[in-house]
């Protein structure tokens, strides 16, 4: 069974959405960072980067969230991964583009607005940044135009690893009412039995 290392509420939420959507039996531990646990000798065996998320599964252990999803397509579920090469390289390029493009930006805002006390956050960080995510989510509304996934016909981890990045503008408290395409698309995707799932475990 699949041994997940990490909190729903962090980067492995991903992993945890893909797990739920490939239906596959895994045990969640999560790590206590308050206690350095992510700094424990046991944990730095399975991830000598001391972060989450990992997973064990078997043999084999693995770390960063994109590298496991993919794994569990690969392994769990290959529709996940899309029909054709043309898809699946697709899916690659939204993943890719949501982690290295999209994801900077956004958790530079969220740690300024969730972790910094409002007397000592740095406004200069928020603002560059923010001036960031109109360009980046013009490029994903435009993709999305007349669309209901970003890749082919059907539900892939282009779409769960992205709006796993996208999903944190509106906690963030960003408008995105200008981005029709991307509200009606996270709307679809938080209606999966596997979001709802995942959310829950979120929740506990």
């Amino acid at each position: 069974m699949i041994t997940l290392y990490g909190s729903p509420r962090s980067s492995a939420g991903r992993c945890f959405w893909a797990l739920e959507e490939a239906q596959v039996p895994y045990t969640m531990k999560e790590i206590d960072m308050r206690s350095n646990e992510h700094k424990s000798a046991e944990f730095l065996k399975i991830n000598p980067n001391g972060k989450v998320p990992a997973m064990v599964d078997g043999d084999l252990v693995l770390f960063e969230s994109m590298a496991i999803n993919f794994y569990i397509a690969e392994a769990y579920k290959k529709e996940l991964l899309g029909s054709t090469a043309a898809e699946k390289g697709l899916v690659h390029q939204w993943s890719f583009w949501a982690s290295s493009e999209l994801q900077g930006p956004m958790i530079e805002v969220f740690i300024q607005k969730v972790f910094v006390p409002e007397d000592r956050r740095d406004n200069n960080v928020i603002e560059t940044n923010m001036k960031k995510l109109p360009d980046l989510f013009n490029v994903l509304d435009k993709n999305l135009e007349g669309k209901k996934y970003l890749v082919g016909n059907q539900f892939t981890l282009a779409d769960l690893n992205t709006a796993s990045v996208a999903s944190i503008a509106m906690p963030l408290g960003l408008d995105m009412s200008p981005y029709k395409n991307i509200m009606s698309w996270l709307g679809a995707m938080s209606d999966r039995p596997a979001f709802q799932k995942y959310m829950d475990l979120r929740k506990s």
